[in-house]
């Protein structure tokens, strides 16, 4: 097989109990005791059933999902909000659907897998642009036709880097473009209660979309898309991976509940944002910026060109105690192949020097 000749041919693993510098769950939430007791409170309150029987649209849809979507909308300061089952079914179900024939997308070339599979479903025109160039963006820009839209991510999920926010908003309303936003790593790390990095800029009404999904800082699972009224009733009506898949459970509806309810008043966006700051101060006393990709969110990437490379050096930290994955092409390019590590609230400033101080011996 051509994925064996290159040396990335993904084979599946189970957790480890190695220091977690690897996963998603930024604040711990998804080990969080205080939110499992939650969780199990707002479903007794309620005539409870294992499964919810089948889709939103057929019997499906229960009181708390209702109420879910109201706190949600309200949380992110939103007219309106859908759930969806997962943060790719959100992404594929609003682009597939929202873009029509004529339409064009301009999205930024580091978009992620589950944007690009929704708008190859759509009829529309699209374009990629550079990473976060407002040239090229212009440039795009300037063959597009029809009703156009503009998919960026607040924080990207391979580099860790953010969005020029606040130009890309001005770009978009100056030019009478539907801005759509993917925040699923800035959901709980920025913003105040975790609202994301858009509510921290004053953005959230000079974007046409939102979607924030739970399955990274939230610690549970499942996603959803904000915006008018209108949009909620289109994607009821026209979004396929909505309208088709069974609703999710009331045990996965009220762990999102408990977990946003927690933001409230956890210190676990303090220690994160704590250990990101140390984090960027220790990479500067190392001297490993060279290697590192700039970043203010909880994902720091650590080039290290070649699938043979990465994985060989990956394999050195997991032996001393580290848990983190090596980013193979094609994931990434060919040359871009790289070490991603995860910052947590529950990491140490201890295990962060450790990490460090390792990595400027490779």
């Amino acid at each position: 097989m051509l994925r064996k000749d290159q040396n990335s041919f993904r084979r599946l693993s189970t957790h480890s109990s190695l220091i977690d510098f690897s996963s998603n769950d930024y604040l711990g939430f998804s080990k969080n005791k205080s939110i499992q007791e939650a969780a199990k409170r707002i479903i007794d309150t309620e005539k409870f059933i294992n499964g919810s029987t089948g889709s939103r649209l057929v019997s499906g849809s229960h009181s708390l999902h209702y109420t879910l979507e109201r706190y949600l909308a309200g949380h992110h300061h939103s007219e309106a909000a859908l759930l969806y089952n997962s943060g790719y079914d959100a992404n594929l179900g609003l682009f597939s659907s929202i873009l029509q024939k004529g339409d064009t997308v301009i999205y930024d070339e580091l978009i992620h897998a589950s944007i690009r599979d929704g708008i190859r479903m759509s009829n529309a025109n699209s374009y990629k642009f550079k990473h976060n160039s407002m040239e090229d963006l212009e440039k795009k820009f300037s063959r597009s036709t029809g009703t156009i839209y503009i998919a960026i991510e607040s924080v990207y999920s391979m580099d860790g880097d953010t969005a020029p926010l606040k130009k890309m908003a001005s770009f978009s309303k100056k030019n009478n473009c539907y801005l759509i936003v993917d925040e699923a790593h800035s959901t709980g790390v920025f913003g105040e209660y975790g609202r994301g990095m858009l509510e921290e800029l004053e953005l959230e009404n000079e974007v046409f979309a939102r979607i924030h999904t739970f399955g990274k800082a939230m610690g549970c699972h499942g996603a959803v898309v904000l915006g008018s009224q209108d949009l909620r009733d289109y994607l009821i009506n026209f979004s396929r991976s909505f309208i088709y898949s069974t609703a999710a459970s009331l045990h996965s509806v009220a762990t999102i509940q408990a977990s946003y309810l927690e933001l409230k008043k956890t210190d676990a966006i303090e220690k994160l944002t704590s250990n990101i700051s140390y984090f960027n101060k220790r990479i500067l006393k190392h001297n490993l910026t060279s290697i590192f990709v700039e970043s203010s969110s909880a994902i720091h990437c650590c080039i290290f060109p070649g699938n043979d490379v990465v994985k060989t050096f990956a394999s050195l930290l997991q032996e001393k105690g580290f848990d983190i994955k090596p980013i193979l092409s094609p994931t990434v390019p060919a040359g871009k192949e790289r070490l991603r590590i995860c910052l947590h609230s529950y990491n140490t400033h201890e295990e962060i020097d450790a990490l460090l101080t390792l990595l400027a011996t490779l």
